[in-house]
């Protein structure tokens, strides 16, 4: 099942993160986040965007969200989005539900451009947003450094709605 987050749920929401921080070069953070930071990060996110979490029957599994892309009055209508999920149910399925859902929730509300940031080589979620029709638009050579190696950073876009604003 899909249901907005809610405040109770930084507390899985960090365990999810926190494996891809200390396992993987998904996310560029080296040091694990706390609750907090999730409690904090879902308050500030939820006043201007839509965030989700896929609950199956052994609690939730994993989550997706939309924030700002930039702060300038100009991007408003741009949005960055992400997605994680536990790293057992990886390939099946949950992803594509919840980005399904994320970026229909965009378009209704008349968002016009996604961004998805990628660090590389990550092929599940180059697959997850090639499947969408997100086009890679920018790929950034050893942009950061973790686990003792550099890694790549490529940048995809998906245009949702045509309309000017």
């Amino acid at each position: 099942m899909i249901r907005s987050v809610s405040i109770q749920d930084a507390v899985v929401i960090s365990d999810i993160y926190n494996y891809y921080v200390e396992n993987h070069i998904a996310t560029f953070d080296e040091v694990p986040v706390s609750v907090q930071y999730f409690e904090d990060k879902i308050k500030q996110v939820t006043k201007d965007f839509p965030w989700f979490v896929f609950e199956g029957n052994e609690g939730v599994i994993g989550y997706a969200y939309a924030s700002s892309w930039n702060t300038r009055s100009a991007y408003s209508k741009t949005a960055e989005v992400s997605v994680y999920l536990k790293h057992s149910v990886v390939q099946k399925g949950v992803g594509t539900q919840l980005y399904t859902k994320l970026i229909d929730t965009l378009k209704m509300e008349d968002f016009h451009v996604l961004i998805g940031g990628i660090s590389l080589p990550n092929e599940a979620s180059v697959r997850l947003h090639e499947k969408f029709k997100f086009e890679k638009v920018a790929h950034f050579k050893e942009v950061g450094y973790k686990f003792n190696k550099w890694v790549d950073v490529g940048y995809w876009q998906l245009t949702v709605n045509k309309s000017k604003k």
